[in-house]
């Protein structure tokens, strides 16, 4: 089993920065899809950035140029810088872990972000 936990999120005015944290741990592999995914209400879950097996990037159009997503050197840590923040970007953001090869698809408990204008 692999365990996620996530930290960063706040509140913050529009135009400010945060930046949320996952570490995960127990069964865990470096080559992985590993990234962030959000949920606003009423909404589906979707994704904001998330690295790929084999190490590419991939982000939302719309948080292009404003969030970077960074790892560790053991590839079992994300970051998101977020700059710029918009009351649009408020929403539950998950961590997602998916290793490669052994399966598995894992979650963590989510962290609120809140953007007011």
């Amino acid at each position: 089993q692999v365990r996620l936990v996530e930290s960063g999120g706040g509140v913050v005015q529009a135009g400010g920065s945060l930046r949320l944290s996952c570490a995960a741990s127990g069964r865990t592999v470096s080559v992985n899809n590993m990234g962030w995914y959000r949920q606003a209400p009423g909404k589906e879950r979707e994704l904001v950035a998330s690295f790929t097996v084999d190490g590419n990037v991939n982000y939302a159009d719309s948080v292009k140029g404003r969030f970077t997503i960074s790892r560790d050197k053991t590839r079992t840590s994300v970051y998101l810088q977020m700059n710029g923040l918009q009351p649009e970007d408020t929403a539950v953001y998950y961590c997602n872990y998916r290793p490669w090869r052994i399966g598995g698809d894992y979650w963590g408990q989510g962290t609120q972000v809140t953007v007011s204008s």
